[in-house]
């Protein structure tokens, strides 16, 4: 079948579901007829502007329709949309900006860009809302990250803005769970690849998308019900979030419209995700693994998980591979660096940095990890993260795992902190659930169970600051910066372990 643009499949959804609605956010609706139309007044003030066939186009909005409205008009103005925060510091989209160099901004611009720029609420009167063509930009999608460097980068998706229907990804959507007419709920930042992914797919797949402005625990469970959602993909903070409601609030919600729970992009804590497959079924429960880049990662079900704890799944033939740091392939069970080979994984350019690459091509985002006997893999962590302890290795995503199953815990943050002796030392940063009260000896008495002693932490500390970001992920560069600036400073934050 012939390539249709993304511009002309949201054409055909509005043409065959007019009034239904294709976007549902607390600050307001549009049917598919009006997202159809609107994106293409938007197409014609981008052409306006200057932008051409392939170029970039910023886009810093916050979530709500108006964020779905001008990433379909970008496609629709043959251009890349560059996902970029609505309220990120001035220095940052300052030097994300420049990095890109976009043909306009739509949004809250840094004060040093002087392109053109698309106010958010701008009024569209003066552009037809009639049907235009429109060609696919080569490109369908351009991230920005910071980065394991902690140097801004964008990660620019290869795959064009048009596919074939019949092929993958399109003609794989269904099973995911995005099917024409269902409906997905999002409760993630829209700036992050992983809510921009899902909600673009089931938007094209021709099913409706209702939002959430802000993460709230009870509110998905309000929209669930409400909106008989089918689909939802979340990180593993939202799902510890949702469980430590009272039970009598979260079971007071009807959840059997739900039929693909998708969880990625960072750990989930084994006792998190069991408390899901016991409270949904292991059949509703799907976890993925891979990078922005795309290509090469794993999935694996809820029912797979139970008779392998802790994996994410196995990958396609020939498209992953375990290496050591002299470039050699890991036995089984053996962590090493993971390369998505290239012959498996879609293709991507950076601005801003360099692809990791090995002998063959393949490329990596510093994730670690084995693959077992039979070919299951497990995460170990990133390499910028690994501790340095007397010359071993200390993971300090298998150190939060089992810190996150002690039952007072709600979660934490291991980082490597400076040592005159082992050269690193092992610190635990948690935060404590509701009511609970510390005891080091019960938590030191539960790792022992769980942990070689050398991989204990030496030094705990409490926090109620937020541990990760609205992705899920934890940022270790920055916490560790900060602890080591308040050791240079002389301050007390940390509890000995006896």
């Amino acid at each position: 079948m012939p390539r249709k643009t993304f511009g002309s499949i949201i054409e055909d959804h509005a043409r065959q579901k007019g009034a239904e609605l294709a976007v549902v956010y607390p600050d307001g609706s549009l049917s598919w007829e009006e997202l159809d139309r609107r994106s293409n007044r938007r197409a014609r003030l981008l052409a306006s502007l200057g932008v051409r066939h392939n170029d970039i186009v910023a886009v810093m909005l916050p979530n709500g329709a108006e964020f779905h409205e001008a990433i379909v008009g970008v496609w629709k103005a043959g251009a890349t949309p560059c996902l970029m925060p609505s309220k990120l510091p001035g220095h940052e989209a300052s030097a994300i900006v420049s990095l890109v160099a976009p043909a306009a901004v739509i949004g809250t611009a840094p004060g040093d860009y002087a392109g053109p720029t698309v106010a958010p609420g701008v009024r569209l009167d003066d552009f037809s809302d009639a049907p235009l063509d429109n060609a696919g930009a080569v490109s369908w999608k351009a991230v920005a990250s910071g980065g394991s460097s902690g140097r801004p980068k964008v990660i620019v998706d290869a795959m064009p803005a048009s596919v074939d229907l019949d092929a993958p990804p399109y003609a794989a959507l269904e099973k995911l769970g995005l099917a024409d007419g269902g409906v997905m709920l999002n409760p993630g930042p829209l700036y992050h690849n992983m809510p921009f992914l899902f909600t673009s797919f089931a938007l094209l797949a021709g099913a409706q998308v209702v939002g959430m402005s802000r993460f709230d625990p009870e509110e998905f469970l309000r929209l669930v019900e409400r909106h008989k959602v089918e689909f939802v993909a979340m990180v593993p903070t939202m799902m510890q979030r949702i469980w430590a409601l009272p039970e009598a609030v979260r079971t007071s919600y009807d959840m059997s419209s739900l039929k693909s729970v998708w969880h990625l992009s960072a750990p989930c804590p084994q006792w998190v995700k069991r408390a899901w497959i016991d409270w949904l079924g292991p059949d509703r429960i799907f976890e993925a693994y891979g990078g922005t880049e795309g290509g090469g990662g794993t999935a694996i079900t809820g029912r797979e998980w139970l008779a392998k704890p802790g994996s994410v799944g196995k990958a396609a033939p020939g498209t992953l591979q375990i290496l050591r740091e002299d470039g050699t392939e890991a036995d089984i069970g053996e962590v090493g660096e993971i390369f998505f080979s290239a012959a498996g994984t879609g293709k991507f350019r950076y601005i801003g940095a360099d692809a990791k690459k090995n002998a063959a091509g393949g490329y990596s985002i510093g994730d670690l990890g084995h693959i077992d006997a039979d070919g299951y893999l497990f995460l170990a962590d990133r390499r910028s993260d690994l501790i340095l302890r007397g010359g071993a290795n200390v993971y300090p995503a298998e150190v939060e795992a089992a810190l996150d199953e002690h039952p007072l815990i709600a979660t934490s943050a291991v980082v490597g902190l400076p040592d005159d002796d082992l050269g690193q030392r092992v610190h635990a940063i948690i935060q404590l659930k509701e009511g609970a009260a510390f005891d080091i000896d019960a938590i030191s008495a539960h790792l022992a169970d769980r942990l070689a002693k050398y991989k204990w932490p030496a030094s705990f500390e409490l926090s109620d600051a937020p541990l990760r970001d609205d992705a899920g992920k934890v940022r270790r560069t920055a916490l560790k910066a900060e602890r080591e600036r308040w050791i240079d400073e002389g301050r007390s934050f940390e509890i000995k372990r006896p």
